[in-house]
């Protein structure tokens, strides 16, 4: 009775492990998918999916960092991908 409840255990674990690993992969390649795009796909993608956006020079470069740091909370977003919008904003300008 020990041996097969050790045995059970033991293939629980391994598949608990299985599934963590294939989550940690997925992960993975979706943040390096991220990664490689630009800050006008992310702004198409993340700002205007929510509500039209005004015109980049609508903003001085100050104001689209104080309202990407805002909308970073708001669009749950990373800090490099919170970069990469702004630094588009700014250069559209």
């Amino acid at each position: 009775m020990k041996k097969l409840l050790i045995n059970k255990i033991g293939f629980i674990s391994t598949i608990g492990f299985a599934v963590v690993t294939a989550f940690t992969i997925a992960s993975c390649v979706a943040s390096q998918k991220v990664a490689s795009k630009s800050g006008a796909q992310l702004w198409a993608e993340n700002c205007q999916h929510c509500h039209n956006t005004p015109a980049p020079g609508s903003f001085s470069g100050d104001q689209w960092e104080t309202i990407g740091m805002h909308m970073q909370t708001r669009a749950l977003i990373t800090e490099s991908e919170r970069n990469k919008i702004v630094e588009f904003l700014q250069a559209a300008r």
